[in-house]
C-alpha cells in the first residue's frame, strides 16, 4: 500500500488545534516540517490550562500560526481562508460529550452545525484538495449489531451530539456534490492518552483516585455481561488521518466524500480497562493502588458492546492501530502524574 507523507508544500488548516486530536495531529505535521494554521476558541468546556499547556507545546515551531477564534465566526473563517490559502482542511472543532448536550444544546447547534457550514461555505469559495472532519462513534446510535460497519443505517441518533454529527455527514455530502469539494467524515472511537480530554471515563477515573472519591461504573457489577468499548491510543488515530490527507476521495461518476471509522477493531471489557488503569497507576505511582467502585445499572440507551469495522479505512491506508491498552494507559498515567505531580 503506498503512502505518501505529507506535502511540506502545503498549508494545512486545522480547527480545535488546542484540542485533544488537534494538538497531536499538528505537532506530527510540525516535525515533518509543514506549515500548520490552527484555530481554537479555547472554550472552557474543560480545564483551559490543559488548551493552554497543549500550545505551548506547539508555539516553538516556526511554521505554526495560531489564530484565537471561532468557526461559528463566518467573517473570521472567510478571512483565514483568503490570507492562508489552504490547501488541505482537517475540522476538529465541535462541541464535544454527548451528556452536554442536553445540558447546553446552544453550543452544539452553533459550533457543530453553524461553525461547519462555515468551513464547508470557505472550502467552497476556495477550493481545497481535501477537506477531512471529525464524525463520531455516536451516529450509530442505540444500534446493537456489532462491529458496526459505515454501511449500517445511522438514522437514529440517541443524542443532539450524534444528531449534530450526522448532520455534518449529511452537510459534506451535499458540498461535495455541489461543489466537487473532496471531503472524507471520520467517525472517532473512544481516543485516549496523555494530554487527552478530562470528561473522558479514564481520566475522572484517576482523578477520582487522587480525589479520593469512588468511581461509578455502569454495569450492574455483573462481570459476565460487561459491557464492551473499543479505546483506540492517540498516535493510532493521528497515523491513520495522516495517511488520509494525502488520499481524497476522488470519483468521476459519484460523489467524492466517504465516511470511515477509525477506532481500534478490538473491543475491551470495562472491568478490564479498568483494572489495567489500575495496574498502570501502580506502576506510575510504585505503591499498589485500588480504586473504590460503586456499581450501578446500565444506563438507558447504553448498549452493551460499540467497537468498530476498520476495513473500510484499513483498505485505503494500510494500517490498523497497534497499541495495546497497556501501553497507552501506561503513557497515560505516567503524564498524568508527572503533569499534576502526584509522584
Amino acid at each position: 500500500m503506498s503512502y505518501k507523507t505529507p506535502s511540506h508544500k502545503k498549508t494545512y488548516l486545522i480547527t480545535g488545534a488546542a484540542g485533544f486530536i488537534g494538538f497531536y495531529l499538528s505537532k506530527k505535521l510540525l516535525q515533518q516540517g509543514c506549515r500548520v494554521i490552527g484555530i481554537d476558541n479555547i472554550n472552557d468546556y474543560y480545564d483551559v490550562n490543559l488548551k493552554l499547556t497543549r500550545l505551548e507545546l506547539l508555539k516553538p515551531f516556526d511554521n505554526f500560526i495560531f489564530i484565537k477564534g471561532d468557526i461559528s465566526d463566518k467573517l473570521l473563517i472567510s478571512n483565514v481562508f483568503d490570507e492562508h490559502k489552504p490547501n488541505i482542511v482537517v475540522n476538529l472543532a465541535a462541541q464535544a460529550g454527548v451528556r452536554y448536550s442536553i445540558e447546553n444544546p446552544d453550543a452544539y447547534i452553533q459550533s457543530n452545525i453553524i461553525g461547519f457550514y462555515n468551513i464547508l461555505e470557505a472550502c467552497r469559495h476556495n477550493p481545497v484538495d481535501h477537506l477531512l472532519y471529525a464524525s463520531s462513534s455516536s451516529v450509530y446510535g442505540a444500534n446493537k449489531k456489532v462491529p458496526f460497519e459505515e454501511t449500517d443505517m445511522v438514522d437514529n441518533p440517541v443524542s443532539l451530539y450524534a444528531a449534530t454529527k450526522k448532520s455534518n455527514e449529511l452537510m459534506a455530502y451535499t458540498y461535495s456534490h455541489l461543489y466537487k469539494i473532496p471531503a472524507t467524515g471520520l467517525r472517532f472511537f473512544t481516543v485516549y492518552g496523555p494530554l487527552g480530554r478530562p470528561d473522558m471515563a479514564y481520566f475522572g477515573f484517576t482523578d477520582k483516585y487522587f480525589a479520593d472519591e469512588p468511581i461509578k461504573i455502569f454495569n450492574n457489577g455483573d462481570f459476565d455481561n460487561d459491557l464492551y468499548r473499543d479505546f483506540t491510543y492517540i498516535d493510532d488515530i493521528v497515523e491513520g488521518i495522516e495517511r488520509l490527507l494525502n488520499k481524497p476521495s476522488v470519483s468521476e461518476d459519484t460523489v467524492a466524500h466517504k465516511v470511515y471509522n477509525i477506532g481500534n477493531n478490538s473491543p475491551e471489557k470495562l472491568m478490564t480497562f479498568i483494572e489495567t488503569l489500575e495496574q498502570c497507576l501502580t506502576i506510575s505511582l510504585s505503591k499498589e493502588i485500588s480504586f473504590k467502585k460503586l456499581f450501578e445499572p446500565i444506563k438507558p440507551g447504553d448498549v452493551p458492546a460499540t467497537y468498530a469495522s476498520t476495513e473500510s479505512l484499513e483498505k485505503v491506508i494500510g494500517f490498523k492501530p497497534t497499541t495495546s491498552i497497556k501501553e497507552g494507559l501506561q503513557n497515560f498515567t505516567d503524564w498524568y502524574v508527572n503533569y499534576y505531580k502526584k509522584r
